[in-house]
């Protein structure tokens, strides 16, 4: 009991101390850094754009450094000395991806991106790094940030109406989600208000949401659109949205994103939040989610749900996609030489720092494709978007397809672990 007692009382000074270094360094705000990455399959460019002061910071006032190995992209603030470390975040991008495309070895790109952290009370040093193909970060870009810089835009949020579907947390000690509206017009918010909420329902039916409900607040913000739906190029549809989504990216019919990450956090800014959803009214079949960005999935097709929270799994909690033979626009996506950094698949380089553990003894590794072997943890060929070299943990999950009841043990895992770093 005295142990227990004794680590009750550890883990408790070490919230202290991490609210006390908040309190020190920042202060309840957020600074948005604003960035273009520029480049092709080879080289990527930083260019700034601009910053500006926004209300209201919603992560935890005690964890500050991000603990996961994750993310193509991460973030850092330095004190001054450029020796503390403050603040850092990891995060992927459509750029990232776009430069694993055929296009990218024929041309240039740039992509509005967007940091957010709180808002330093003293100098830092900002740096920016990437993760290369030989799975190790190197720094892209570093500057020096003045809080009182009179260039720091100190504007109000944009004018939109919100409505807090659930929760009544602290946003410092609660997942704060932002449901953006994408193709509803004014008259159409009502719709969308139900939408937030049928979403909500579902992500919350499924574990391991379904064991944090009451850690959630979920935020309906109203972007009106000048018209209904999204665009379609294939099709050549085209309507005029308040984030100016489309089908197509990438030319894959079924992926559905905005690059206008701008218009996306300028509408995000007007709730605490810790992760962005952009909600598009449409019947179609689509979506897309990337970690630490956004992820975006129509309403109204019957498997809109389920095509949600596998989204939601991509972007909230960075795991991987499981699936291996559906078209996509990538050329070897994962190096074979190298352990994915997300949590739900390996090519065996590092297994050990995977589910390895995870595998009972009379399972064999690999895992052979019978049904004995159904919903138990393994080592299944197949993943990442290769049928060879990259495996998963278990036959079918949510990251794998919609005919599953869920996510795997192994992702269920790392969403409890996303979330308790949120919650702390």
């Amino acid at each position: 009991m005295r142990t227990i007692i004794s680590i009750i009382l550890f883990i408790l000074s070490l919230a202290i101390q991490g609210q006390n270094n908040f309190d020190k360094f920042f202060s309840d705000k957020v600074l948005r850094f604003d960035f273009m990455l520029s480049g092709n399959n080879r080289e990527t460019f930083v260019y700034p754009v601009g910053m500006k002061q926004e209300p209201f910071w919603a992560g935890s006032n005690s964890t500050l450094i991000n603990p996961f190995n994750a993310g193509n992209f991460k973030y850092e603030l330095f004190d001054s000395t450029g020796i503390t470390l403050l603040y850092s975040r990891a995060f992927c991008t459509l750029f990232q991806e776009w430069q694993t495309t055929d296009e990218a070895k024929k041309i240039n790109r740039s992509f509005y991106e967007v940091a957010t952290m709180p808002y330093p009370r003293n100098k830092v040093r900002f740096m920016l790094s990437k993760r290369e193909r030989n799975g190790l970060f190197t720094k892209l870009y570093e500057t020096k940030i003045d809080p009182a810089d009179y260039f720091i835009r100190k504007e109000n949020p944009v004018n939109v109406s919100v409505t807090k579907i659930y929760g009544t947390g602290d946003p410092h000690s609660s997942v704060d989600l932002a449901f953006l509206a994408e193709g509803y017009k004014a008259d159409e918010m009502g719709k969308f208000r139900n939408d937030v909420k049928k979403m909500a329902d579902y992500l919350f039916a499924e574990a391991p949401f379904s064991e944090y409900k009451d850690k959630f607040n979920i935020w309906a913000v109203e972007s009106v659109s000048q018209d209904s739906g999204t665009d379609v190029p294939g099709e050549n549809i085209y309507v005029n949205t308040a984030m100016n989504s489309s089908f197509y990216t990438f030319n894959i019919d079924r992926y559905l994103t905005t690059q206008d990450i701008k218009s996306v956090n300028d509408y995000a800014a007007a709730v605490p939040h810790d992760y962005i959803i952009v909600l598009i009214n449409s019947p179609r079949y689509g979506g897309g989610g990337v970690y630490n960005y956004y992820c975006g999935t129509t309403t109204d097709h019957p498997l809109s749900p389920k095509v949600f929270v596998h989204e939601f799994g991509h972007g909230f909690a960075g795991l991987a996609d499981e699936y291996y033979s559906s078209s996509v626009a990538y050329d070897e996506f994962y190096p074979l030489n190298v352990e994915p950094w997300e949590p739900n698949i390996t090519t065996l380089v590092n297994f050990d720092s995977k589910w390895k553990k995870m595998i009972s003894n009379d399972t064999p590794i690999p895992t052979p494709f019978e049904e004995k072997y159904a919903n138990l943890t393994g080592l299944f060929e197949g993943g990442g978007y290769s049928a060879k070299g990259i495996y998963r943990p278990e036959m079918d999950c949510r990251m794998k397809s919609n005919n599953t009841k869920g996510y795997c043990s192994v992702c269920r895992n790392a969403i409890k672990e996303m979330i308790e770093f949120y919650i702390k």
